[in-house]
């Protein structure tokens, strides 16, 4: 077992209620990255996507909430314990919880960068107040308003107002992780007290859930491979001594914040006759604390030794 166990098809619906009244569903319009979140929701029943304002009330819980509030990430994680117990019959480790909590929240919203990058190499500039979620018990509902978006030269959306475009395919990538990065530091800070781990432990267990969601979506596309191995270059350690440039050009070491390297058919190092595994993780997912033989063999508790 791995933190893939916590995909969203397994995830609890959020307890967290605002005074806001819950907005009805505004209609998918027709913006760069819609087509992308389309073929996504078409191609799981664990995932929809709607291109949308950000919705409160009703399970639902705005990004922007989450991290400009303490409390709202305490329910989130209650909710998590028990679940928790319900599914492995002990109680999970308050850092545990949130650990799976925050996997559950990184994995599906990760893929509305990752996804039109993939499917469009179009990446959409979202922050937190662009978001929301509502975990279910077997799905995931999210809704996203892209406006700003990162493209190629030559795109056909390329003219529009809200386009930035990147020089070449390297640029859109630092815009990616740029992007993602962006939105993902305010949720890793507001997670960091509960799962108890320092920044780079927290960035490292991003990188896992980033990697395993477009694996996974690649996958239901059947490009798998191709996946695999742009999510290598997407996080392809910088060469010794080298720098390469930010989307917006201030050096920094590529793929910063991400933990370098996806992973990818990596031997086990120092076990004689151990079997490769298909990905090492960045990061424990801690599974091992509820259920002792789901060590898996891409653990760095493995991997490491």
């Amino acid at each position: 077992m791995t933190a893939s166990s916590t995909r969203p098809g397994s995830a609890p619906r959020a307890p967290r209620t605002t005074g806001a009244h819950s907005q009805a569903p505004a209609p998918d319009s027709p913006t760069p990255c819609a087509s992308s979140y389309h073929r996504l929701t078409a191609l799981t029943p664990t995932l929809t996507v709607r291109c949308a304002p950000p919705r409160g009330g009703d399970g639902w819980l705005p990004v922007a909430e989450l991290v400009a509030d303490p409390q709202a990430v305490e329910e989130l994680v209650t909710h998590d314990t028990l679940q928790g117990l319900a599914r492995y019959g002990r109680p999970l480790r308050p850092d545990v919880a949130a650990g799976f909590g925050l996997h559950r929240l990184v994995w599906p919203v990760s893929l509305l960068f990752t996804v039109p990058w993939f499917l469009e190499r179009r990446v959409p500039l979202l922050g937190p107040g662009d978001v929301s979620v509502r975990r279910g018990p077997t799905a995931v509902e999210l809704t996203v308003r892209p406006e700003a978006f990162a493209c190629l030269p030559g795109d056909p959306a390329g003219g529009s107002p809200q386009a930035r475009t990147a020089a070449d395919g390297d640029a859109l990538a630092a815009e990616l992780r740029d992007a993602l990065g962006g939105f993902l530091a305010p949720v890793l800070a507001a997670f960091g007290p509960r799962v108890r781990r320092g920044p780079r432990v927290l960035w490292a267990m991003a990188t896992d859930a980033v990697v395993e969601g477009l694996w996974y979506a690649g996958g239901l596309l059947g490009e798998q491979e191709r996946a695999r191995a742009e999510l290598s270059v997407l996080l392809a350690p910088p060469a010794p001594g080298t720098h390469t440039p930010g989307a917006h050009g201030t050096a920094a070491p590529t793929p910063a914040p991400f933990t370098p390297g996806a992973g990818f058919a990596l031997p086990v190092p120092g076990r004689v006759g151990a079997p490769d595994t298909d990905r090492a993780r960045a990061s424990c997912c801690l599974v091992y604390t509820v259920e002792p033989e789901g060590m898996c063999t891409g653990c760095p508790r493995v991997t490491r030794r």
